[in-house]
């Protein structure tokens, strides 16, 4: 039984030699990018969870200039709900005033051309209790039997 076995002796290994990799070419310059000032350890090569500390120390850094004013938020919700207010107190009213004012102008037109008799006795516009309320006028007989 010496092909298959479920317990293993060591990992997978692969005989893996990179073609153009050449350590001691790598490190020469490395050198001579340190000596020149061009990069550091630091910023050239990866090292494990890098990014993920950089993305922690930016979050933790905006927190902390978050917490130096941690009402900022309170007063804007505050601030708009001011301005929210100050336009249902004053201006809404008068908006509101001008459509009720368009609308009773556009009402009493229309009432005006319904009534508007078509000769001085056409009365079929009026209601019974407007017609009683109508001023009596009085014609003088002019014709002689």
């Amino acid at each position: 039984m010496g092909l298959f076995s479920p317990y293993k002796r060591h990992a997978n290994r692969f005989n893996y030699i990179p073609r153009y990799f050449d350590p001691e070419k790598e490190q020469r310059e490395q050198r001579r990018a340190e000596l020149r000032g061009e990069r550091s350890d630091d910023e050239g090569e990866y090292t494990p969870g890098k990014y993920i500390r950089t993305q922690r120390e930016a979050r933790d850094a905006r927190r902390a200039s978050e917490s130096k004013n941690p009402n900022r938020p309170i007063w804007k919700m505050m601030i708009g709900a001011a301005l929210i207010l100050m336009f249902i107190s004053i201006v809404y009213p008068r908006v509101a005033e001008a459509f009720r004012q368009a609308k009773r102008n556009v009402a009493t037109e229309q009432v005006a051309t319904e009534r508007a008799p078509k000769n001085g006795l056409d009365q079929s516009g009026i209601s019974d209790v407007e017609w009683q309320a109508q001023p009596i006028t009085v014609v003088p007989n002019d014709y002689t039997e």
